[in-house]
């Protein structure tokens, strides 16, 4: 059974700003020379946490943006639950991610755009909606979705570059 809304509804103002917090995350992770990846988790209309991919930073593979906001939400609402909150982060969760927003009891996802490659949500897998599971998450996709792409894509695209990949060369 497939739970995510295939009828694309347009994004809410609230859900927009949101977003661009992540963005903001996002660009301080590129700063930081990780991929650009941003998230923000809210409750009650208020942001609890915030982060962004710090993998190379603290060489950790564990080090996403979204385990890292999920960790301080718990923290900020003294509750591992996160029944309350909704996340927004800008590219699909991975495995991972999917599956800590499972056990966190995230009430809602928000994110930008979609990972063909490892996405856990939609692309590859549906965990935050899978229904052996004993909770699943709202889901919302799409938000500021072209802005989310752009800055992968763009970071990959200047990566090729410094490595000498690019106009055919391996």
């Amino acid at each position: 059974m497939d739970l995510i809304n295939k009828e694309k509804l347009p994004s809410t103002q609230q859900d927009r700003f949101f977003m661009k917090k992540a963005i903001d995350q996002a660009m301080i992770a590129e700063e930081n020379g990780d991929v650009p990846i941003g998230c923000v988790i809210v409750h009650e209309g208020k942001i609890v946490a915030k982060a962004y991919n710090q993998r190379e930073l603290l060489a950790d593979p564990t080090a996403h943006a979204e385990i890292i906001a999920l960790t301080q939400a718990a923290a900020a609402l003294e509750n591992w639950r996160l029944h309350d909150c909704s996340v927004y982060v800008t590219l699909e969760p991975c495995p991972m991610c999917a599956g800590a927003l499972v056990l966190g009891r995230v009430a809602r996802l928000v994110y930008g755009c979609d990972d063909p490659k490892t996405g856990a949500v939609k692309s590859l897998y549906n965990i935050v909606q899978d229904t052996r599971l004993n909770h699943w998450v709202e889901v919302d996709s799409g938000v500021l979705e072209e802005e989310c792409a752009f800055l992968l894509s763009d970071f990959f695209r200047r990566r090729r570059i410094e490595n000498g990949k690019h106009n055919g060369e391996k």
